[in-house]
C-alpha cells in the first residue's frame, strides 16, 4: 500500500511508467497494476527508479495477463534485460505478494 503522497511526489516517474506502457501497448489493469507495485516499492534514490518502472510494468503486466517480454520492457524503459531478471520477484515479495516459482 502506497500513500497520497507517494503518487503526487513522484507524478513524473508516473509519467515515464505511462510513456513505457504506451510504447508496449498495454492494457488499463496492466497499467493500474503497474503503478500500485511502482508506488508500493518506490525506491529514495532517484537513480533506482528507472529499474523499479521496467519490473513493475513487467510483473503488472504478467499479473494482468497482459504479458510482455523482459527485452520489450527493457527496450521501452531504457534499462537492461537483466535488471527486470533480477528485480522483478522481489518487487512482488516488496509488494506482499507472491511470484511464481518458476
Amino acid at each position: 500500500m502506497y500513500r497520497a503522497r507517494d503518487q503526487v511526489e513522484n507524478e513524473a516517474w508516473l509519467a515515464k511508467l505511462e510513456q513505457a506502457a504506451d510504447r508496449l501497448s498495454l492494457g488499463t489493469e496492466a497499467r493500474s497494476r503497474a503503478k500500485d507495485l511502482f508506488l508500493s516499492t518506490v525506491p529514495e534514490k532517484d537513480r533506482s527508479k528507472p529499474a523499479v518502472i521496467a519490473a513493475s510494468l513487467y510483473a503488472g503486466a504478467l499479473i494482468a495477463g497482459d504479458e510482455r517480454s523482459q527485452g520489450d520492457v527493457a527496450d521501452a524503459v531504457g534499462v537492461a534485460r537483466l535488471t527486470i531478471q533480477q528485480r522483478w520477484k522481489s518487487l512482488l515479495e516488496e509488494a506482499g505478494l507472491r511470484p511464481p516459482g518458476w
